[in-house]
Parts: structure tokens; sequence; C-alpha cells
């Protein structure tokens, strides 16, 4: 392993040679080597709208570097075959991930806007369990598969599988959890012998860059094995989805990003793995505890202020006791605590942008324009991207703001007359991303297995932790991230035969 780096409270990394470098001096990770570019692109501080670091603008040579690394690592290094290294490698990235936790819980709050209570969960704490989760998982998976003999021509022939890795990874993850995109990609890609080009997002590209200088110094990784970019330019990622070195590409960010990287993959006839966008569903049936469902149904939205895929950003509540469930919403929104990330009482942190804030208020504009009710928020607030819990009453079914993803805190109430139509408006979406109902157990269970998803909490139950597969149906995406299920999306099966004597 190379020389040990501290990554400071700031999120400046120490080289261990001279005085701690500030976030300017970041590196990306191309064969084996930290290295910046000719450029240079901002970080902003979505809490205050300020500029608090800058990262290498990878370029599309960077991209083309990094993709002939990570072939020539998998078909020639011993990666692919060697499934000791792999574990000892997992487990030193592991405790490289826990010796540094609270430097990256800094530079995840100051670059993504997390909040200390989502680092114990999603945005760290979780991801880096994610890493120790396959190290274990490899120990005893089953890389072969015995399937006995079958007589065929008058003699016997013994037939198995082997398992291999599927090849070269280019993993592309969005803004919103960094960590989790990048360790739920890496983690089973590498557990399962592939070797990976991640690229980070530009709004969040020095949490990313920093999962790689750990990498560079606390492993025994081989060169090219992991490469990280960070770019501001569109065509790196259009280098990574369509270069014929690649042989899978797992993205995840929005359905309509998802289609086009789809459509570029074609060409070479590579393994997509989608995790994309969702409008999830929560359906309160009218035998449920509503005080529990109005306090899942606000707290969870504004969770990361919104700014999560499997947010059930839609409300179904019987007709009945429409005005009722309302009111326990807007009095649970009026208790959210929104502001600076760095203070443990703050619930809800900032959008991660301006850009991001204009398209959440322009939705929520158009939904009242529209007919829709504004019961509160709607305001942005600065300093910073923020915006307030949102709630929106009156919505149709078929509203925009009812069928298109916010990514912000903003929470859709929908009538519904009696369970058929419950279910009938809950699949009225492109999307099966998640969902949750609450209600009678066996009646709540019920109704879930009627809804085209691929995650369902029942009366709040969490789904969501490294044994277990997260994915969604329709246009949410294609594949599984976590759990066995993940390990499978980066192999593939080879099937042999053999005459018995």
């Amino acid at each position: 392993m190379g020389q040990t780096p501290t990554i400071a409270s700031d999120g400046a990394t120490d080289t261990g040679a001279g005085a701690p470098s500030s976030n300017a001096d970041r590196h990306m990770l191309i064969d084996g080597e930290l290295v910046g570019a000719e450029r240079t692109f901002a970080s902003v501080n979505p809490a205050t709208a300020e500029v608090f670091g800058h990262a290498p603008d990878g370029t599309v040579a960077d991209a083309e570097a990094a993709v002939a690394a990570a072939r020539r690592a998998f078909d020639d290094g011993p990666w692919a075959t060697d499934v000791a290294l792999r574990i000892r490698c997992l487990e030193q990235f592991h405790q490289a991930l826990l010796d540094h936790r609270d430097e990256l819980a800094a530079l995840t709050i100051a670059e993504v806007g997390a909040t200390p209570a989502l680092l114990a969960g999603a945005q760290l704490d979780q991801p880096i369990d994610i890493v120790r989760y396959y190290g274990e998982l490899l120990k005893t998976f089953p890389m072969t598969e015995d399937l006995g003999n079958v007589e065929s021509r008058g003699m016997q022939h013994h037939r198995w599988v082997e398992k291999e890795g599927a090849g070269v990874v280019a993993a592309i993850v969005a803004y919103n959890y960094p960590n989790q995109l990048a360790l739920a990609k890496l983690a089973p890609a590498l557990a399962a012998g592939c070797t990976v080009v991640l690229k980070g997002a530009p709004d969040t590209p020095l949490v990313t860059l920093a999962l790689g200088e750990l990498i560079a110094k606390h492993t025994d990784i081989p060169a090219g094995v992991v490469n990280v970019l960070s770019s501001s330019d569109p065509e790196v990622g259009a280098v990574l989805t369509t270069s014929p070195k690649v042989d899978v590409v797992t993205f995840t960010g929005s359905t309509p990003t998802g289609r086009r990287i789809m459509a570029a993959a074609s060409g070479t006839v590579k393994r997509v793995f989608l995790e994309l966008g969702g409008k999830s569903a929560a359906i309160v049936l009218d035998d449920a505890d509503f005080g529990t469902a109005a306090m899942f149904a606000a707290f969870s939205m504004v969770t990361h202020a919104g700014q999560g895929c499997a947010l059930t950003s839609r409300l179904l509540v019987p007709r009945s006791r429409h005005d009722e469930i309302v009111e326990m919403i807007k009095t649970n929104f009026s208790h959210v605590r929104y502001g600076d990330p760095n203070d443990p009482k703050t619930y809800m942190g900032p959008l991660i942008s301006e850009r991001q804030r204009e398209k959440v208020h322009g939705m929520v504009t158009r939904a009242v324009e529209a007919g829709a009710t504004l019961v509160t928020g709607g305001e942005k607030k600065d300093p910073g991207y923020f915006y307030t819990p949102t709630l929106l009453t009156n919505v149709a079914p078929d509203a925009e703001i009812a069928q298109e993803e916010v990514f912000g805190p903003v929470l859709v109430v929908i009538a519904y007359e009696d369970d058929d139509d419950a279910v009938r408006i809950a699949n009225d979406s492109i999307y099966g991303l998640s969902g949750a109902v609450f209600g009678n157990e066996e009646r709540a269970i019920a109704m879930a297995r009627r809804i085209r998803t691929g995650t369902f909490s029942i009366n709040g139950g969490n789904y969501f932790s490294p044994d277990t597969p997260f994915g969604g149906y329709k246009q949410s995406g294609i594949g599984r991230e976590m759990g066995a299920a993940g390990l499978e999306e980066f192999l593939e099966r080879k099937t042999f035969a053999t005459v018995v004597a």
C-alpha cells in the first residue's frame, strides 16, 4: 500500500508530506495514479451557495485512459481470478472508510448538504457497511453450480456452471447520495472480479474523489482495477457508455438520462443496469393509524429535502378522511427544522443547486396554476438553496405534479374512493420503484402485492439495508443493487460439459 492520506475536517487531503492540501487539490484515480487535470470546476456548498472546493475537470482523453487501464487490469491482472485478493482488498477498503468516517462525514455535509442524522444511515454509515457486506458475502458465495449428469447419444455428460466477473464496469452516479450510490456499485462489482471506472456527479465530485484517494492510499487494489473520474463535460460520460472496452454500464439518475444511456450502450450491446426515478405512492387505508401514517408521509418526504428516488411523494387517502390527514401533515411540516446541515438539530438541509430549486419551484407554481391548493410551503429561503416543506391538495392523479419526479420536499395528497381505486392510482405511473401502505397488516400486504414496484414498506417497515435487493419496475430501472442480487448483476455464467468416462 502507498502513503496514507488523512482527509481533514474541511474535506482537504493530507498526503503525509507537508501541510494538508485544499479541496482544490483533489485528484482523480487513473491506472493506480492520483492525477489532476489542466482545468478544474467548482464545487458549491448548497447550504451557503459559496464555492468551497474544486475538482479536476477530466477530459475525454482521461476517460479513455481510465477505460484502457480497467481493460488491462481485467484482462491481464490477477483481480478477475484471485478471490482471496478481492476479499483482502475489500476488507482494507472497509477499514479505511471506518478510519476516515468523520472526515468523510464533514465533506458530505459540506458538498451534499446532508444532515448528521442522514450520515448515520444512507448518506455514509450504511454505504460503508455495504463494503463489509460484500467482502463477507464473497467468502461463501457459490461461484460454481453443479448440474449433474445427463445421458445423450449413449454417453453420460457432466455439466456445471462457473460464475465470473462480467468485465469492465462504467459506474455513473447521481448527486443525492454519492457515497451510497458509489459504494453500492463499487463493492459488488469488485467482489465479482470486475474492474471499474467510476464517474462522480458534477454537483458532488469531491466526495467521490475522496473514495478514490482512500483506495489508492489504503488498499492493495491493483492499478487500473478502480479508476475514479470527475468532469463537467458530458462527453466523458459518452465515452463510458459507448466504448467497446466497457462491458457493463451501471447508472443511477433520472429516467430521461437513463433512456439516453440505454440507447448509447446499445451500439455495443452492453449489459445496462439502471436505477432511475420514482413517483412512489403511500396508501393510507381507512383502518390505518392516521397519526403514524401522517408522520411517515411528512418526515419521509422532507428527508434530504426530498432528493430521493424512492420517497413516497404521492399520498393516497380515503376521501372521507382527506381533510383530517391533511391537517396532520400540515402540522408535522410546521415542526420540520431546516437550515444549517452542520447543526445536529437540523432535520432538512438544502436542495443541491439553484437550478434544482428553480425546477422544484416551477413545478409547484404550475401545479397551483392548474388548480392544486397550496396548503403550506412553496417558498425559497436564502442563503443557500433551501425550499420549505410543501403540501399540495386537490391534485388530479394525472397532473404533472402527480406524475413527474420533483426531487424536492413536495408532497401531493390524492383522494381515492375504495381499495381498487387506490391501487389503480398507485399503478398509474411510468415509475415503479417503491411504495408504502398503512392499515391492517394482512389487508395492507395484500394491497402491496397489487402494486407494481420493486420495494414496499408496510406500516413504516424499513426495507433498505446492504443485504436487501433494491431496484424498480417499469421505467424506474433495470436490475437490483445490494444483496446477493447486486453481486449477480456483475457476474457472467459459463456452462461446461464433459463426457464421463
